[in-house]
């Protein structure tokens, strides 16, 4: 008599549904590695930027503002690029992960700059000239509300960004969060309604997301 829990976790109790799952389980040990490194990659290559390249000296206080605006714009047209790519992609949950990442980081990125101008261009806009080291320091502390108060603004236009990061975070936590969940069901769905990619398989609604389903074929 056989045991139908084993018979239904153990794919290798048919050689079709094995196959099925080793290909299945490589792809998405694949995708996952893959995640990893662009995540990383993106987050070293943002904060290189911000070390070496990026021009945040000789500005006057409108010229760091247009560039902060700039850099919020861009944080704004990455999210927006990111929602799309995870409804298309083939693994949508590990692009929502990377997307989130990426948009994190450019964020603290883009006022941990707009700090540093800040400091260079107004002096006496906190209550101690930020190096780059101290700016993104502060905007960490400011994005994970530790406030240790080493660092605080003194002037009404750094305040004035302090509060925007503030008010920035709360939204990247809560309402960008909801909507890359959203995106993720968006494409589960479309990958759901998708043929199956199967050689000789069918339009089918069983997705690798159920290996239990697809082992017990």
């Amino acid at each position: 008599m056989s045991d139908p829990p084993t018979s239904r976790t153990d794919p290798t109790r048919s050689g079709p549904a094995a196959h099925r799952w080793d290909r299945w389980l490589r792809a998405r040990r694949w995708a996952g590695a893959a995640c990893v490194a662009r995540t990383v990659f993106i987050a070293a290559g943002l904060v290189t930027a911000y070390y070496c390249l990026l021009p945040l000296g000789g500005r006057g206080t409108a010229g760091a503002l247009a560039l902060f605006a700039c850099g919020l714009l861009a944080v704004l047209l990455l999210f927006s690029w990111e929602v799309r790519v995870i409804v298309r992609s083939p693994h949508p949950q590990l692009r929502a992960v990377e997307a989130l990442a990426a948009t994190v980081v450019l964020f603290l990125v883009v006022f941990a700059s707009a700090y540093h101008l800040l400091s260079s261009s107004a002096p006496g806009s906190f209550n101690e000239p930020l190096t780059r080291t101290d700016a993104l320091y502060f905007t960490l502390t400011v994005f994970s509300t530790v406030g240790l108060g080493d660092i605080t603004p003194r002037s009404q236009t750094g305040r004035v960004v302090v509060m925007l990061q503030m008010a920035g975070g709360l939204l990247l936590v809560g309402v960008a969060a909801r909507v890359l969940a959203g995106a993720v069901q968006a494409g589960l769905r479309r990958r759901a309604g998708e043929p199956s990619a199967e050689p000789g398989g069918a339009a089918s609604t069983t997705t690798p997301d159920h290996p239990d389903r697809e082992a017990g074929r």
